[in-house]
């Protein structure tokens, strides 16, 4: 994924999209209700929760990494 895509990534999902991508052959999703934000590990259902879209690309972290830091290892689909 580009800084381009990840940066349209955020925006969407600020605008209530929802996703799903790979890293490292893990499936992930960015998913949300009215209330909150989540990241999730599709195997084990493993979720990490936010109150904001900005707090889940801020803070949300995949294998000890924040999103950001490895965006350009994301297989966005």
């Amino acid at each position: 994924m580009t800084l381009e895509n990840f940066n349209e990534m955020q925006e969407r999902v600020e605008n209530g999209e929802e996703f799903s991508f790979d890293y490292k052959n893990e499936e992930y999703w960015i998913s949300q209700n009215p209330d909150e934000y989540y990241l999730t590990r599709v195997r084990g259902s493993l979720t990490q929760e936010f109150d904001t879209s900005k707090a889940l690309f801020e803070y949300g972290t995949i294998k000890g990494r924040k999103l950001f830091e490895i965006y350009m290892d994301i297989d966005w689909n």
